[in-house]
């Protein structure tokens, strides 16, 4: 009984010291709060897909510059929308975009205040990726990429074995080598 117990609350601190048991949102503020952060929709996107970028950091009827070279999307613009004090932006990240978690930044027009938030990228949106081309392990296929070489090979094979039987066909009749 001692054990578990020591076992449980040394599991429990060691999760609470990394980090584990808190999660943060995507937000990075509370929604209705006039300081606000970056709200992405989705949090996680595929390459190729349109996010959503929303902020009540610049107040009501502001606007901002919205940065998104991080994930290799450039510059967009963030208007406001049709809700009170809600600025809202759209950018598409690119086909290319490697996976990985990037920052975007917004920047408010007239108070200059700068807001920003996490956008995930993944390789897909829960379908099995499989991998492509051949593993460079350092053995050769039954056949290379150059015939020649493999003709030549298979040449080299059957005159070793032709010789092979000559010999022992010898040694067995008794000739001797």
């Amino acid at each position: 009984m001692r054990r578990t117990a020591r076992l449980l609350t040394g599991t429990a601190l060691a999760a609470a010291g990394t980090g584990l048991i808190v999660a943060g949102p995507a937000y990075g503020g509370v929604p209705g709060d006039p300081s606000g952060g970056l709200l992405l929709r989705p949090a996680s996107v595929v390459p190729g897909d349109r996010a959503a970028v929303d902020t009540e950091a610049c107040g009501e009827g502001g606007t901002a510059a919205g940065d998104a070279s991080a994930v290799g999307a450039g510059a967009f613009t963030l208007a406001p929308d049709g809700e009170a004090g809600t600025t809202t932006g759209r950018f598409r990240v690119p086909p290319g975009a490697q996976p990985g978690t990037y920052e975007i930044v917004a920047t408010c027009a007239g108070s200059g205040k700068r807001v920003a938030g996490d956008l995930v990228v993944t390789l897909s949106a829960g379908a099995q990726v499989y991998p492509k081309g051949s593993v460079k392990t350092g053995v050769g296929g039954a056949l290379g990429p150059d015939p020649v070489q493999t003709a030549a090979g298979v040449a080299a094979l059957a005159v070793a074995a032709a010789g092979g039987t000559w010999l022992l066909h010898r040694r067995a009749r008794g000739d001797g080598i």
